[in-house]
Formats: structure tokens, sequence, C-alpha cells
């Protein structure tokens, strides 16, 4: 289990006397788990599988919590705050329906409103709801613009596509991986695979990676429950396969959301340590603040070291966004 939150003062030093704040040279943007849901014109046919227990849930409970408002109002003050990368870890859709992603794709041109150049997008378990979703290749066909890697002779084809992805940014390498793998119904947990990892050392390696700091964006984070039971039923299930291939690293991010908390977790490799960062859910309507839609807004000085971590907070009576610390999880 994990323990309980207790909220972080930051890496911004702002109390009288302290250091003056390092040159900003890069802002990243990163929200989650959108969850967008389209039905019109979908056929009954197409519930005839594991979208059937999906579609109870939603009737019952999650459509009541997951706002489309929400999910628009966090990509439209995500372009207004100007960054340079927007990275989005995954469940864009609730059912990997094409009216979904169609509508999820529309809301990241019209919205969000950045060149594919600036924005990484990863799938989540939902995005591969069904094994057909994962033979046409949904996800890869609408979201290909955002697909494109620097370094595309480094990834491996899996059942997806081809994965990592990575986008050489200044002093940044944004780093995507696909967890995303059909499952049963109620199972959520993600793999990586074999063949990814290996091209993630590949990747990891490379010269132009090495000099810049690594943002690695997955759906599903790496620390995984205490239980094996629960780790198989909701986690990353070769979680210790990915720490063996980062453990060369001293630094960098972790991104991913499937939580729907906001949370951040020093995670320790052989050489150093990174920071683990959830998003929470850019639709979840919820009393508690660190659940809240929202996202978080990450800070880089001009050697590529992390200066800030931020959330910002969705007030759905207000219509604005406060700022707020990322709360640190033990």
């Amino acid at each position: 289990m994990l323990a309980r939150h207790r909220t972080a003062r930051g890496l911004r030093t702002a109390a009288l006397g302290s250091p003056p704040r390092r040159f900003i040279l890069m802002r990243v943007a990163h929200f989650s788990d959108l969850h967008v849901l389209a039905l019109e014109g979908v056929s009954r046919s197409r519930f005839l599988n594991k979208r059937f227990t999906g579609l109870v849930n939603l009737r019952l409970k999650r459509e009541h919590k997951h706002r489309p408002g929400h999910v628009r109002a966090v990509a439209r003050e995500v372009a207004r705050a100007k960054v340079d990368h927007v990275v989005i870890t995954g469940d864009l859709t609730n059912l990997a329906l094409e009216q979904e992603f169609e509508a999820v794709k529309r809301l990241v041109e019209e919205d969000l409103g950045l060149d594919a150049e600036h924005v990484t997008i990863v799938p989540g378990n939902h995005d591969l709801y069904t094994r057909g979703s994962m033979r046409a290749q949904r996800f890869t066909r609408f979201f290909a613009p955002y697909l494109q890697s620097d370094l595309p002779d480094l990834a491996a084809d899996i059942a997806l596509g081809r994965f990592p992805i990575v986008k050489l940014r200044g002093p940044l390498a944004v780093i995507g991986m696909s967890s995303a793998v059909p499952r049963p119904p109620l199972v959520a947990s993600g793999e990586l695979g074999t063949k990814q990892l290996e091209a993630l050392a590949r990747i990891l390696a490379h010269d132009e990676v090495k000099r810049r700091t690594p943002i690695l964006a997955l759906h599903h984070p790496i620390h995984n429950p205490e239980s094996r039971v629960k780790t198989l039923v909701e986690g990353l299930v070769d979680a210790n396969d990915l720490e063996d291939v980062i453990g060369p690293l001293r630094s960098g991010l972790l991104l991913h959301g499937h939580l729907h908390n906001r949370m951040q977790r020093a995670f320790p490799t052989k050489a150093g340590n990174l920071l683990a960062v959830g998003a929470t859910s850019a639709s979840l309507h919820h009393e508690d603040e660190h659940r809240m839609a929202g996202f978080n807004l990450y800070e880089f000085d001009g050697a590529g070291d992390l200066v800030d971590v931020a959330a910002h907070v969705f007030d759905p009576g207000a219509g604005s966004f406060r700022i707020d610390r990322v709360p640190t999880w033990d």
C-alpha cells in the first residue's frame, strides 16, 4: 500500500535570503487520463466483448466523475501557458472506439493547438481496450504525426507500432513508451515487453540522449503495489526489468498517469535518482484537491536541471486554475 501523501515544498526557492532562481530555458506540461467518451453512432455489437463491463462501469459511476468540459479547460490552459513541450501519458479514450479517438484528436488539434513536434503522446490501457483496437492500431493511426521519432532506427517493432519514440528538444530527451496491452475484463495492468526495453537501452546509450536530461513517459507508474496480485491486475508487470535498463541514469523524470492522483516520488537508480511524477486525470471531478483535474508543469534550466515542479489545479466554479505543489509520496 502507498503511504499517505504529504505536501512538498517543491524545488522553487522564494524565501528571503534564498539563492537566486536559475534561468528557465524549457517548460514542459504534463496531463493524462482524459477518458474521452463518444458513443454516438456506435453499434450495439461493438459492446459484445470487454466493452460491456466497461460500459456498465461508466453507467454506474465513471461518467458522473469524468467531465469533458474539464479536459477542454485543461487543454486550453496549457495552450495559454506557452510551454515548450506537452506530454500526455495515456488513457485518452474510454473504450478505444474510433469516435473517441477522433474526439481526442480534435481536442488536441483545436484546444491544445500545438504542432505535433511539440507534443508527445503515449497510450494507456483504455486506448488498447480490446484486441481488435490493437490489431487495427487505432492509436497509432489517429496520432501518427505525434509519434514521429528523432531516432527511429533505434525503436522496436511491437504490436502497436514502433516504440519508444524520442524527441530531442534543447537540453531534454523526451522518450515515449507504450505500456498498454489488451487485458481481460477488470484487469488494467501494463507491460513494456523485452523488445521495447532492449530498444530503450539502445536509446539511453545514444550520444544525443546521454548529453541530455531524459524524460521517460509511460502510462503505468514504475512504483508497483506491494501485493503481487494487485500488480498483476493494475501495475506494470515488468517494472523490475525497466529498473534494470534505467539503472545507469543519474537524473531525469519518469512521467506517468493511471492512478488519477498527483504525486511525486524519488526513484533511486544504480547511478543516482530519478523523479517519478504522476498526473491526475484531466477529466476527473473530485473533492480531493490532489485528484481534481489539472496538469503538472516542469521547468528546466539551460543545463537540463529540473528547477520546479508545480500542479495547476482546475477550479470549475471559478473556471480558473490555481498553482499548488505536487504532493510527495513516501
